[in-house]
């Protein structure tokens, strides 16, 4: 695997529901066609040139010393570190990747911050023997393997997915998912109820409408749709006890999070 240097790591993120990141991979072989805004950000500012550059990520060799300079100093005013937002932290064919993850989770929890992961791959299940103040998500926008094969071609199946972050929420960790960018009907038809039902045992979950593509604006009625959407997400989660955010943009109205 490729591998680059950086000389910084940990950075406080504008991520609504985010507060500090570490991004310790640069490009991702997920290969998602949403489009992906981490690609397109990293092609604007020319850290890759092609999206074939992109799926051959490149690990930064050098995060654990950076971390362990950094942490000392920003330890105080961390609340959590999420991993990751413009990357992946365990692709499955590197899996050099998934090892810096958990060496990182683990530097972490030593200055006794959480991690909060996020996957389109599958969580390992090493991850049930590290602390408990950790969380760990996957990002679930369908259980359709035709819309999978189509917009996240290289990602883990939903169904491993689901059974990974399971099988974690039985161990006693915290679990999450992200359900975003959830497409509107002219993209997949699909039951959001249904989605639902099958992540019913997580912690919390993070609600949001499509972007940066040009099908959500063919589908007329879009604005209603995430509404619609919003408040099945919202009264599903009131009643089954489950926290919620509903991400900026996606609910024209009313409440939009419960922590």
């Amino acid at each position: 695997m490729k591998t680059i240097e950086r000389k910084s790591l940990l950075y406080k993120t504008g991520v609504e529901y985010g507060d500090y990141t570490i991004n310790h991979v640069q490009g991702c072989a997920h290969g998602c066609m949403f489009p992906c805004y981490a690609f397109n950000m990293a092609k604007r500012f020319g850290n890759v040139k092609s999206y074939q550059e992109w799926l051959e990520p490149k690990l930064v060799i050098n995060a654990i010393d950076l971390l362990e300079k950094e942490l000392p100093r920003l330890k105080d005013k961390i609340k959590s570190v999420q991993l990751c937002f413009t990357t992946d932290p365990f692709m499955s064919d590197y899996p050099e990747v998934g090892e810096m993850t958990i060496q990182i989770i683990n530097k972490l929890n030593d200055y006794n911050v959480p991690a909060i992961v996020l996957t389109k791959s599958t969580l390992p299940h090493e991850l049930a023997k590290l602390s408990r103040i950790n969380q760990y998500g996957i990002t679930l926008v369908s259980t359709d393997e035709s819309f999978r094969d189509k917009y996240e071609p290289y990602t883990s199946k939903y169904e491993d997915r689901i059974k990974a972050l399971k099988y974690l929420h039985e161990r006693g960790c915290k679990t999450w998912v992200s359900i975003e960018p959830y497409p509107t009907p002219n993209i997949n038809k699909q039951s959001l109820k249904k989605l639902l039902n099958r992540v019913k045992f997580v912690d919390y979950i993070v609600f949001g409408m499509w972007h940066y593509n040009k099908l959500i604006s063919q589908y007329k009625d879009h604005k209603a749709f995430y509404d619609e959407c919003s408040e099945t997400v919202i009264d599903f989660c009131k009643k089954n006890n489950i926290r919620f955010h509903i991400k900026t943009g996606t609910y024209s109205k009313g409440e939009s999070d419960l922590l």
